[in-house]
């Protein structure tokens, strides 16, 4: 079957028992798709931008999507990218090619006993973004993979949520109940892709969703002209029950690590933190240990060369809170580029649920929580707030109030409810056509 049918199928079953003029009705609806849609369930099929076999699990699509599965099926696709990684171009180009072929050959799994409806995919697919007729055929074979596995776990006109922008030339021939494209970052900024094709997609989404989700207040307000009514936002969340605060673990004490302990944990990626500074941490401030965990996207060994500097790798999101309540001070050192201007890390309340002391350099974000975080303008003042957090500074702001419906379930439920209202905006618009075809 191909996919045109498969994607017109849900329509035409749909339609077959209407009378006549009802039929004229639909049809006079059929050039906005997503109009014409009477919600039959509330599945979701999620285009994540992250990997789940390869990213922390901190990130969250994996964190949304895991508690929706509670209460509906989730078909998770794990991201399809924004580019082929090329030698010369990319970072350790021939490892996240690796590990992408890794990531496909899983295929599909229910990686979570607790969970059935939890489904997580990585489709086949040749990432060749910059020909057209590439694109096409990958959209296709894409589009099918998921069509196959969405009926097979019973899933029709499901919400799509789409994080990635290279997703929507799958999902735009897709039947759905709504759209929604969860901003969670400005893709087109990011310096590997195709800048011009990402900013075309990431405008067809504007104005193709129902609605737009915004993790940055400063992103969604630089926007709101693309997307007026139909933009919410939906804060970060924290796992307050995974990073509980608790005493020194002395876990890092296992690794050499000696106080005092300057620590970072999450991607170490080269479009957002700045690896410049904490050279000038680790030459700076000999006599701390600058700690570093997780993955990164470029050699360290520019770094690992000062023997302070202890880079862990990649640890499981299970050991990270004991990892991180080893720190004196927790770090967000980002550079300053578009790409950060509109981060909001899903670190800072991690760290600040650990009851950790957060020094960050500026992002736009930090403006509602200047409270509960020492905040550097320069290298310079980066390294004073450090000293400073390590000689006894707190920060004054009330962490228990600022997180106390901060979790990644109250999130959940708030884009549950916004799923929900589509829904209910799409059914009352189905039974007006209804009316007015009768």
């Amino acid at each position: 079957m191909s996919t045109d049918i498969l994607a017109k199928e849900t329509h035409e079953n749909r339609v077959a028992g209407l009378s006549d003029a009802r039929k004229d009705a639909v049809a006079r609806m059929r050039p906005d798709r997503r109009n014409t849609l009477k919600p039959q369930n509330e599945d979701i099929i999620c285009f994540c931008g992250q990997d789940w076999w390869y990213h922390n699990r901190a990130h969250s699509d994996f964190q949304l999507m895991t508690r929706a599965a509670v209460k509906r099926k989730v078909l998770l696709i794990n991201t399809i990218g924004m580019r082929m990684p090329m030698p010369g171009r990319s970072p350790l180009p021939f490892r996240r090619m690796w590990r992408k072929l890794k990531s496909m050959l899983r295929g599909v799994s229910r990686p979570l006993e607790d969970r059935p409806d939890y489904v997580v995919m990585t489709p086949v697919l040749f990432p060749f973004y910059g020909s057209p007729a590439a694109r096409v055929f990958n959209a296709r074979l894409v589009r099918w993979q998921v069509a196959r596995q969405a009926r097979k776990m019973g899933i029709r006109n499901p919400h799509v949520i789409i994080t990635v922008p290279t997703a929507w030339e799958v999902a735009r021939e897709m039947e759905y109940t709504s759209l929604v494209y969860n901003r969670s970052d400005k893709h087109s900024a990011f310096t590997e892709a195709d800048s011009p094709l990402i900013t075309r997609l990431e405008h067809e989404l504007f104005t193709h969703a129902d609605r737009v989700i915004y993790s940055s207040r400063s992103l969604l307000e630089s926007e709101r002209e693309h997307t007026g009514g139909r933009s919410r936002f939906l804060d970060h969340g924290v796992d307050t029950k995974h990073f509980s605060p608790r005493p020194r673990t002395g876990k890092l004490a296992e690794f050499g690590c000696q106080r005092p302990i300057v620590g970072f944990f999450g991607g170490l990626d080269d479009y957002v933190v700045d690896f410049g500074l904490l050279e000038r941490i680790a030459s700076g401030r000999p006599q701390y240990s600058l700690v570093l965990i997780g993955d990164a996207t470029l050699p360290l060994d520019f770094l690992t060369r000062y023997p302070n500097v202890h880079h862990l790798g990649f640890r499981p999101y299970q050991e990270i809170p004991d990892l991180g309540a080893d720190f004196d001070v927790s770090i967000m050192p980002w550079l300053d580029n578009e790409w950060t201007r509109y981060c909001n890390p899903i670190k800072m309340k991690e760290y600040l649920s650990l009851g950790q002391e957060v020094v960050t350099t500026f992002f736009p974000e930090v403006e509602h929580y200047l409270d509960h975080l020492h905040v550097a303008r320069t290298a310079d003042e980066l390294l004073v707030l450090i000293d400073e957090v390590i000689a006894g500074k707190r920060s004054p702001g009330d962490r228990k109030a600022l997180l106390r419906n901060a979790t990644w379930d109250d999130r959940t439920d708030e884009l549950l409810a916004v799923l929900d209202e589509i829904a209910a905006e799409k059914a009352r618009k189905g039974r007006e056509a209804e009316c007015a075809a009768s």
